[in-house]
């Protein structure tokens, strides 16, 4: 499948200001014809410009500001001047007549030079033209800097409309440069400022840029809401500009909701309501939802009507944008087979894109199209043209520092050259690309803001072609030919390699948590699982399970040892159908002949190679490193044909190679804030929970030191007050939660409503990690999975990791309320006790269910239970 490579530079293009505003005359109609006005005085001439070029009759505006800037020569009004030669350089842009406006506005910053402090309103709005065409231009950092350079002209001047405009397009380039957190606090700040202002096109074009900043970072449903605002406003204020393109913000919205009907609906709405560029967006985008949801005749009645509309447009970057964008659609059908839309013709159009790149000397827009055309090569298995169009592209990419351009083009490059048989080079190029998806960080979720990114299709592809290269020992087909479908083959894959592959999962499950909160995750201190493993009285094994395409890889760590590694010929599909059953059959409470049967499954893929090397070396601690579906289970279930695993081994999981200051709880300090309810909330779905009183009493019966915080007591602002005040080592909360793959889907439930996973990290993360009164161990007593996600374990990663404890025993389902307060008085009453670590309390606790309490034996009551972090 062919990359999405549409990234639409969203350039907010103000209109013309109106510098003289004490002075100026009552405006001449738009619609006065240039002869009627050759008498007219400078003034008139200007203002006549500016109504034209509102009214995008661009090419007018420039002839009447071309006159007024004659008679301000003839006045020797160099003020004047400079303002006119500013304005005619953005309608020159509007035009794409690219060199005229440089040259205008190369002119008016010329004449500025003369008297800078007397000037600096005008020259402020010249630094703004400037930093348009910068951006218009591929040169984002240029336009930053440009923009910050204005804004400082502004503040000296004491314009504040000026320096919000100046602001407003900041944020531009800053999300031109993938710097989308910067972008959303700068437009942040601008709307606080325009909340005094009275109702104008500036507050309009800032509502849309901040709901559009808002959707790139997550915040969907604040995103629709902005966005509707500012709609409502260009309503009010009848422009139709501004209308269409809310109506397509508002699409691209909906879209990254998934709610496709309002996207159409929305750009439908925007076709009609705009004209140029915006109005061939939004049939872009809407052609694309179409072929993606596989309505492909109403799909093909958009082709003629949208070919024709690109053809039309002026050279621009957002009509070069446009034209790769039309010519993926195209191909993405042609692949399904309902058009006669050859290749060759695709292939055209993106070549027309590359050179139109090239003149206009655009090299962003060259690297994307270059791209795209070595992706129609590679398709099409013409290796030499591939390969040479995608090493122009990332040589591209790499010196303009195009990081989102160039993982893409590293990784298509890594494809051809594996096709080839190049693996050695194929491998350098992947880790070029992943390394350079590591730079990204923060910005990495928001690379496309103009189309849905799809973080499981263009990110987490790269990592895992990465690990089946380094481990690609034994190819599976070999293995299958051999009848050896489900029996681990151990290989001679190097050490360097199988290092690096264990890096690139971490790497990868990193992303995929980045991706979640919409945001780099916190970095703190930490330490190697390996060199705990390492330690002579660790007695722990680490597991490192990885889901490809065509195979389960799994590499194992034994205390003291290198590292080792098998491969099962189990496919993704076979593998990810059998964790689907078991999860399912886990959660019925008579099941447990069909658990066992698909845990001894499991179990002979992860544990039973290893078997003999664990007893040999006296391991008594299993951490597992988790990938894709594995999440979804608990590995304490898993079943050897006579014996679960908890009888033999304490379980643990991290949900990275490395863990927080893996320090022992101090077991003389055990101390506990404990929150929860017991009473079910007025319009709540969720069940009151009358055991929390008996499970809190529990607790304190094991010994341990607890500061409570019960029903109405347990608010969000309580929390937050007990957490920065009391000295505690472990919090205790026994409420409804759930877990979600979606950040603002994972929650906990207080007395005054939900709190979601990032509204807890603020809470939790009041507390330094170093202090001795650090959170050991967070627990959550009643929360569960999100029924039907099928990576919804991501939020159990997500909430151990923001949390900042070292620590997070948590349920991946709900169980019976009572039994939950019974479990949990096992497990306190374990872990009170000298010398037991968290892992090995938590197995006690579970054997002990499973042998001690005939009410609650079956797998679904004492298996719910996960540790994440620190087993010690």
């Amino acid at each position: 499948m062919l990359v999405k490579l549409t990234l639409a530079v969203a350039i907010a293009y103000l209109a013309p200001e109106q510098l003289l505003a004490a002075t100026v005359r009552q405006p001449i109609a738009a619609s006065v014809s240039v002869s009627q006005i050759q008498g007219t005085d400078s003034l008139q001439l200007f203002q006549t410009g500016k109504e034209l070029y509102q009214t995008e009759q661009f090419a007018r505006a420039i002839k009447v500001w071309q006159q007024a800037l004659q008679a301000y020569q003839a006045q020797n009004d160099i003020a004047n001047q400079a303002m006119v030669l500013s304005n005619l350089s953005l309608a020159y842009q509007q035009l794409g007549q690219w060199d005229e406006a440089k040259k205008a506005i190369a002119n008016s910053l010329k004449l500025l030079q003369t008297d800078k402090a007397k000037n600096l309103p005008i020259l402020a709005q010249a630094l703004n033209t400037q930093g348009s065409l910068q951006l218009a231009l591929g040169q984002p950092q240029q336009a930053l800097n440009t923009w910050q350079q204005a804004t400082a002209s502004y503040t000296q001047a004491k314009d504040e409309i000026g320096i919000v405009r100046s602001l407003i397009n900041q944020s531009q380039a800053l999300q031109a440069l993938g710097l989308y957190r910067r972008a959303l606090v700068t437009l942040t700040t601008v709307n606080q400022k325009l909340q005094k202002q009275p109702d104008s096109q500036l507050k309009i074009a800032s509502l849309r840029s901040l709901g559009n900043t808002l959707r790139v970072v997550g915040d969907l449903e604040q995103s629709q809401l902005v966005l509707q605002q500012s709609l409502a406003l260009a309503q009010k204020l009848n422009s139709n500009s501004d209308i269409g393109a809310a109506l397509f913000s508002l699409g691209n919205t909906a879209r990254a909701q998934q709610d496709i009907k309002a996207a159409l609906g929305y750009y439908r709405q925007a076709t009609t309501a705009s004209t140029g560029i915006t109005q061939t967006q939004a049939q872009l985008n809407q052609l694309s939802v179409l072929v993606e949801t596989n309505q492909l005749s109403a799909a093909q009645e958009l082709l003629p009507q949208i070919q024709a509309e690109i053809a039309s447009l002026p050279l621009s970057s957002k009509a070069i944008y446009a034209q790769i964008d039309f010519a993926q659609s195209w191909q993405e059908m042609s692949k399904k087979g309902k058009i006669t839309a050859s290749l060759p013709a695709i292939a055209q159009l993106s070549a027309i894109a590359v050179k139109r790149s090239q003149i206009l000397g655009d090299k962003r827009a060259e690297a994307y199209a270059l791209n795209n055309l070595g992706g129609l090569y590679e398709q099409t298995k013409q290796w030499k043209n591939a390969r040479q169009l995608t090493e122009k592209s990332l040589l591209i990419a790499q010196a303009i520092n195009a990081p989102d351009i160039a993982y893409r083009s590293s990784w298509q490059l890594g494809r051809i050259l594996k096709a080839q048989g190049n693996t050695a080079s194929a491998i350098a190029t992947y880790t070029e690309s992943v390394n350079t998806l590591k730079s990204l960080r923060n910005d990495l979720v928001a690379i496309n803001p103009d189309v849905q990114f799809s973080f499981r299709e263009e990110v987490e592809p790269i990592y895992r072609e990465l690990v089946d290269l380094l481990l690609s020992d034994n190819p599976p087909d070999t293995l299958l030919n051999k009848g050896r479908l489900n029996v681990p083959v151990s290989s001679t894959v190097s050490q360097q390699n199988l290092l690096q592959a264990r890096n690139v999962i971490e790497s990868l499950q990193l992303a995929e948590l980045d991706n979640f909160f919409r945001e780099a995750c916190i970095e703190a201190n930490s330490v190697l699982l390996d060199s705990i493993a390492d330690k002579a009285n660790a007695n722990a094994a680490i597991i490192y399970p990885i889901i490809l395409r065509d195979r389960l890889e799994v590499i194992v760590k034994l205390p003291q040892q290198p590292l080792r590694h098998y491969t099962i010929a189990q496919s993704q599909n076979q593998v990810e159908q059998t964790i689907e059953m078991l999860r399912y059959k886990l959660i019925e409470p008579d099941r447990v002949k069909d658990v066992k049967a698909l845990s001894e499954q499991v179990y002979s893929w992860l544990v039973q190679p290893v078997e003999a090397d664990l007893a040999k070396t006296k391991v008594n601690t299993l951490v597992f490193v988790l990938d894709g579906s594995l999440r979804n289970i608990p590995m304490s279930v898993l079943y050897d044909g006579k014996q679960y695993l908890i009888e033999k081994y304490a379980v643990a999981l991290s949900p990275g190679l490395q863990l927080l200051d893996p320090q022992p709880l101090a077991k003389k300090k055990l101390t506990a804030l404990t929150a929860g309810l017991s009473t079910a909330l007025i319009g709540s779905p969720y069940p009151s929970l009358p055991a929390v009183r008996e499970e809190f009493e529990l607790i304190k019966q094991a010994g341990v030191s607890t500061n409570q915080l019960l029903d109405q007591k347990f608010t969000s602002k309580a929390l937050a007050t007990k957490i920065d005040s009391s000295a505690f080592n472990v919090v205790h909360l026994a409420t409804h939660g759930q877990f979600s793959s979606q950040a603002k889907d994972t929650f906990i439930l207080a007395a005054d409503g939900p709190i979601n996973v990032n509204q807890l990290d603020n809470i939790l993360r009041t507390r330094p990690q170093k202090s001795q009164d650090a959170i050991a161990l967070l627990v959550l007593s009643a929360c569960e999975t999100a029924a039907g996600d099928k990576r919804a374990a991501l939020g159990l990663a997500g909430v151990a990791i923001q949390a900042g404890a070292r620590s997070t025993l948590a349920s991946l389902w709900r169980i019976d309320d009572e039994a939950t307060a019974i479990f949990i008085g096992e497990f306190y009453r374990e872990l009170a006790k000298p010398g037991v670590t968290k892992a090995e309390a938590l197995r006690r606790a579970q054997v002990a269910f499973l042998k001690q309490y005939p009410n609650y034996n079956r797998p679904n009551y004492w298996a719910a239970y996960v540790l994440i972090g620190n087993w010690l």
